[in-house]
């Protein structure tokens, strides 16, 4: 399979490795980007990769809870100077209410139905505000939440809406308790909320990658494995919340402070702004030419 720069740029926004490893490790393991991340891992080139997309696009998320239901929202725009816009944000508290009171399954159905439950469609409502806001604007996502009264929503908006986090205590009416576990997720950005969510095939996969680590770093082999589950103890605690150090007390985990106040971590959902999306171009091409004529 041919390489192209494109797949190179792709490989190097995952790992933040260089671009002629990147383009090494893509020839070595013809094209497959999965194996491509793995054996960068392997050589200690690239981190341990969560493969997070670059954040390009503007705009706000925002968390809204009414009785047992809650929703979490993104809303793009152009700039950050429209994003702090007070119109802007009035429109996307609107939407929020709207999805919180009509529950739509999709954007796609959320945009035709009346606003508000009257009149003119949510597309048309943000219609309107783009000829008065004057840029492109739209509703890229949102999640709705339900809990039982046996349960508590955590509410967390970092840098005025840049990230929103929602997340559901259970067996709790410890509404500071899970504001401050939103805010843990926030801050750390934990994939998983405990090690059972991890598919046994990313455990066995991230096994095999610290086994090779630890090979090329020469050590022998009745030891390997024993270091591998060591580090794979601290794989659990980059991307499971339960098993990181609490952001607010760095003494104990997040597992067992929730536990210790008798509650359990049902979810979370964190949204930040414009992950996933890319406003502008670097230029890759110019770089890439530099590189040839070395």
């Amino acid at each position: 399979m041919a390489v192209t720069a494109s797949m190179v740029k792709e490989l190097r926004e995952k790992t933040g490795a260089g671009m002629m490893d990147c383009k090494k490790a893509l020839t070595e393991v013809d094209g497959d980007m999965e194996k491509a991340i793995d054996l960068l891992r392997e050589k200690g080139i690239a981190k341990a990769a969560k493969k997070a997309d670059r954040v390009a696009a503007e705009g706000l998320t925002v968390v809204k809870a009414q009785g047992n239901k809650a929703v979490i929202v993104e809303v793009n725009s152009e700039t950050d100077f429209v994003a702090k816009n007070e119109n802007f944000q009035k429109l996307v508290q609107d939407l929020a209410e709207h999805v919180l009171t009509q529950t739509p399954a999709s954007v796609e159905e959320a945009m035709g139905q009346p606003f508000k439950g009257e009149g003119e469609t949510v597309q048309e409502f943000i219609n309107s505000s783009i000829a008065k806001i004057g840029e492109k604007i739209s509703l890229r996502r949102f999640e709705l939440v339900e809990k039982t009264d046996a349960d508590v929503f955590g509410e967390y908006l970092h840098m005025g809406g840049r990230i929103g986090v929602l997340s559901v205590v259970q067996n709790s009416t410890d509404a500071e308790l899970a504001k401050d576990i939103a805010m843990h997720v926030a801050a750390i950005n934990p994939t998983y909320v405990s090690r059972d969510e991890v598919a046994q095939e990313e455990v066995e996969r991230e096994r095999e990658v610290l086994k090779q680590q630890a090979l090329n770093e020469g050590k022998p082999e009745n030891i390997v494995e024993k270091m591998v589950e060591g580090r794979l103890s601290k794989y659990f605690e980059q991307v499971c919340l339960l098993d990181q150090p609490f952001v607010k007390d760095g003494d104990q985990k997040v597992g067992k402070y929730v536990k210790n106040k008798g509650a359990s971590v049902k979810s979370f959902i964190r949204y930040e702004v414009g992950e996933g999306m890319e406003k502008r171009e670097d230029n890759f091409a110019e770089e890439v030419m530099s590189q040839v004529k070395k």
